[in-house]
C-alpha cells in the first residue's frame, strides 16, 4: 500500500475527495480514518431522526462546546456545522 504523504491520514482519496466537497480538514480526516478502519456505521439514523440524547452524546465525542445549553436544533445545527 502505498505511503500517504500525512501519516495521520489512512484513506487519502477519501480524504482528498471530501476536502474538495468542502469539509474542514478536521471533519475530512476524521470520515476518512474511521472509513479506512472499518468504524463507520452505515446504518445511523438522519440527525432529524435522532433523540436529543443521541445528539448529545455525539456533540460531546466531537467536542462542541455549550452543548448542555442547546435545543435539539442547534444540537443537529452545531454538529452540521462541525
Amino acid at each position: 500500500m502505498p505511503q500517504s504523504k500525512n501519516p495521520s491520514i489512512k484513506k487519502e482519496d477519501t480524504y482528498k475527495a471530501l476536502k474538495k466537497e468542502g469539509m474542514s480538514d478536521e471533519k475530512a480526516a476524521r470520515i476518512s480514518n474511521a472509513q479506512a478502519a472499518g468504524t463507520i456505521d452505515h446504518n445511523s439514523k438522519k440527525l432529524d431522526e435522532r433523540d436529543k440524547g443521541s445528539l448529545m452524546e455525539e456533540a460531546k465525542t466531537i467536542g462542541i462546546k455549550g452543548r448542555s445549553k442547546m435545543t435539539k436544533a442547534e444540537l443537529i445545527n452545531a454538529i452540521r456545522q462541525h
